[in-house]
């Protein structure tokens, strides 16, 4: 197993490095990886094992989680349009044309053409969602109407799997099934809710009082995790308990923390995800069904293209370019559709070859698209050359630039805020002393509680963007730490620290750094003034 590992990390290590230098996502670097790998270690067999696929499947769930920390439950009804219409018109339109071609051209038997058109109205919420948030694309018109349709769609794969069910039980009415979803949703909502609402504030002021950072990562995991497991005894996906979840917490004040504390978990995870992916990748079946594979790609592309264009072209608001964006971000198959065969193969409801033919289909549509996804703008360009310098419009309000960032909020930070607000000058505090917080918020002081430390923080506040960033941290380690950080962010002319000593100073002039202002020395200098 060590060995298998270590290979592992290995190839995928060479294989990012590689595309990184030509600008390609490491999402195919991963894929690529699972198929080497399954080759030199005889691994195929091993994809379908059920402790590795629920590993994996946590890289989803962790994804769903902080989705959900960027939306608040304000936010959803905003996009009720793009999750209840967009969504479910995409889901229903879609499984209708698949299941007539699949029963009427193709002559599949009626419960093997149902559970591949349902199969193929999912995309990839882990690409698509994974790249929006590395690019900042998740912001813009199509990256809004993507992130709605895929929240349905994760929804929808809830009453998918039970129609699996119910397909392969003789047991089960659809009455009882219906009344089981209605509880389950019931007792799901209102414990999230009421979790929410009474206990989640008391549970983190508990947890940040202890001051410990460890304590505060496991809690969140706690929570994650917790949140998915309910929703599975309920018979729900484990990314929808965490996409709650996270909206509960996106109402805290911690929840750029959480984010920040989580995405190394989610990205390690999905990067296993996206191996176990590759796993399933057999040439013997590429090889053999070669044309059908290929015609079976190409025309699911196009019909769901077409099918998410037209659909969303309904909504005036929606340009040109931002339509056709939205159907070129979403015409793969994804990672729930091979959740959703490997179920009906469990059940014998899908026969060979076509399981295998369908998942190597959606493998392959997987990996085109980071290329797709990458080049939006090109394939935009060529659609609609005639108004091509139309922009795409930005649906985050919140966009900030031009503006001051101060980091900490002891005496130093207080007495900069104060002078800034005097002066008219617009600027955000990042501050993790709970108290410190809590006087900002009662001074009214614009903050996000977070450890500046850490770069997803730094993010939250924009600081790419601010003409300045003042470093108010009196801790001098991590006043250290902190400035190495921003060095990789932005130029070091924005930025301006103040230190205790000389010797403090000499330590950041050696990383780069210009603007020091030392504590002692201006302090001597004022006193030598009143001699």
């Amino acid at each position: 197993m060590l060995g298998i590992i270590v290979t592992t990390l290995f190839i995928s290590l060479i294989i990012n490095i590689l595309l990184k230098k030509y600008k390609l996502p490491t999402i195919i670097g991963y894929i690529v990886t699972g198929t080497i790998i399954s080759y030199i270690f005889g691994l195929h067999d091993a994809v379908n094992n059920h402790e590795l696929k629920e590993i994996a499947e946590f890289g989803i769930v962790f994804l769903m989680f902080t989705i959900g920390l960027e939306f608040s439950i304000k936010h959803l009804k905003e996009m009720k349009y793009e999750v209840f219409v967009l969504g479910s018109l995409q889901i229903l339109i879609t499984t209708f044309i698949i299941l007539f071609l699949s029963y009427y051209v193709f002559s599949l038997d009626k419960y093997s053409s149902l559970i591949i058109a349902m199969a193929v109205a999912m995309s990839s919420t882990a690409i698509v969602l994974k790249t929006f948030n590395e690019t900042g694309e998740i912001n813009k018109q199509y990256g809004k109407n993507s992130l709605g349709i895929l929240i349905m769609q994760d929804i929808a794969v809830i009453p998918i799997l039970i129609i699996i069910g119910v397909i392969s039980s003789t047991d089960s009415s659809l009455r009882s099934v219906l009344t089981e979803i209605v509880f389950g949703v019931f007792i799901l909502l209102t414990g999230l809710y009421l979790f929410g609402k009474y206990l989640l504030e008391p549970f983190f002021t508990q947890i940040i009082k202890t001051h410990s950072d460890e304590l505060f990562v496991g809690s969140i995991l706690f929570l994650a995790i917790g949140a998915s497991y309910v929703a599975h005894l309920l018979g729900f996906s484990y990314s929808l308990g965490a996409f709650v979840a996270g909206m509960l917490i996106s109402e805290t004040k911690y929840k750029h923390q959480a984010e920040a504390d989580l995405i190394p978990f989610r990205d390690l995870l999905l990067g296993i995800f996206f191996i176990t992916v590759g796993m399933q990748i057999k040439f013997n079946i590429i090889f053999d069904y070669a044309h059908t594979i290929i015609l079976l790609l190409i025309s699911i592309m196009a019909i769901k293209f077409f099918i998410i264009f037209l659909i969303v072209k309904l909504n005036k608001n929606n340009t040109k370019r931002a339509t056709i964006k939205t159907a070129f971000s979403l015409l793969q198959i994804g990672e729930f559709a091979l959740a959703i065969l490997e179920l009906a193969r469990a059940h014998s409801l899908v026969q060979a070859p076509y399981d295998q033919v369908m998942i190597i289909t959606i493998v392959i549509s997987m990996m085109i698209t980071p290329l797709i996804l990458n080049n939006l703008g090109v394939l935009a360009d060529y659609f609609i050359k005639e108004d091509s310098h139309e922009s795409d419009s930005i649906f985050d309000t919140n966009y900030i630039s031009e503006h001051v960032v101060v980091l900490g909020y002891g005496e130093f930070g207080q007495s900069v805020a104060k002078k800034l607000k005097n002066d008219g000058e617009f600027y955000i505090i990042i501050e993790n002393n709970i108290d410190r917080y809590q006087l900002a918020i009662k001074n009214n002081e614009p903050i996000i509680y977070g450890n500046a430390a850490n770069r997803e923080i730094l993010k939250k506040a924009y600081i790419a963007n601010a003409k300045k960033i003042i470093v108010a941290i009196e801790n001098t380690k991590k006043l250290q730490l902190v400035c190495m950080i921003i060095q990789k962010l932005v130029h070091y002319d924005r930025v301006i620290v103040k230190v205790h000593s000389m010797d403090e100073r000499d330590l950041l002039v050696m990383i780069g750094l210009k603007h020091i202002i030392v504590e002692n020395e201006e302090t001597s200098k004022a006193i030598l003034n009143y001699i």
